[in-house]
């Protein structure tokens, strides 16, 4: 690279990288940056631009081995930034796991207020499986998951489908929680062509731009 400023990265995730790469070396000194980019998820360019600035903050050291090979290990200063950021991680991923479920929590609730006592829950992802456990009490049943792109016959015991049109009629949802996390926006959309777009809903966590509703919505 033709200098060694960390480039800006487009997901806003140094701090995970960061952390992920730390975690990596303390597991495998020897470990190659081809290795370490295959780990990140990152590209090669941005791999070597982590490891220059742990290295220029002082959270790693780099020792030349035989066969022109390098391998890098952590001071205790890298030590310590890991344990640092280990505990943010944990602490950031506790507090949106109760923002989810609780926000869950209120749909669920919304759709027991307007008598909605079957929904269908877009998309077999983690949010999906929060959504789940947010459900309180019997009176709304989650019918199905709907995910064009997954085969397996159930999600956390619930049916999985790729079209409503595999439901029964007797089946079919009253409205539908999207749990989608590729394109939660464009998920949106595209159920406002099956649903009215009060009974298309999401979390605020989310930030969608909703259509106006009757249904007390709040538009993001």
């Amino acid at each position: 690279m033709s200098n060694d400023k960390f480039p800006i990265d487009p997901q806003g995730r140094s701090a995970e990288r960061t952390l992920d790469l730390l975690s990596a070396v303390s597991e495998d000194e020897t470990i190659s940056q081809r290795k370490l980019a295959a780990r990140l998820g990152i590209a090669l360019g941005l791999t070597n631009a982590v490891l220059k600035r742990c290295i220029r903050k002082g959270f790693l050291k780099i020792r030349q081995v035989p066969a022109r090979r390098y391998t890098y290990y952590l001071t205790p200063k890298g030590f310590a930034e890991k344990s640092r950021l280990t505990a943010e991680y944990l602490s950031d991923s506790l507090q949106f796991y109760r923002q989810a479920r609780q926000e869950y929590a209120e749909i669920f609730a919304y759709c027991r207020t307007r008598g909605w006592d079957r929904v269908a829950v877009v998309g077999a992802t983690d949010l999906a499986e929060i959504a789940s456990l947010a459900r309180n009490g019997d009176e709304v049943d989650i019918v199905a998951i709907l995910d064009p792109g997954r085969n397996e016959p159930a999600f956390f015991d619930i049916p999985v489908v790729q079209s409503l049109e595999g439901l029964s009629t007797e089946s079919r949802p009253n409205a539908v929680i999207i749990a989608d996390l590729d394109d939660p926006q464009a998920a949106y959309e595209k159920l406002c062509a099956f649903f009215p777009p009060d009974r298309v809903l999401a979390p605020p966590l989310m930030r969608l731009y909703k259509a106006d509703t009757e249904g007390g919505q709040i538009e993001e």
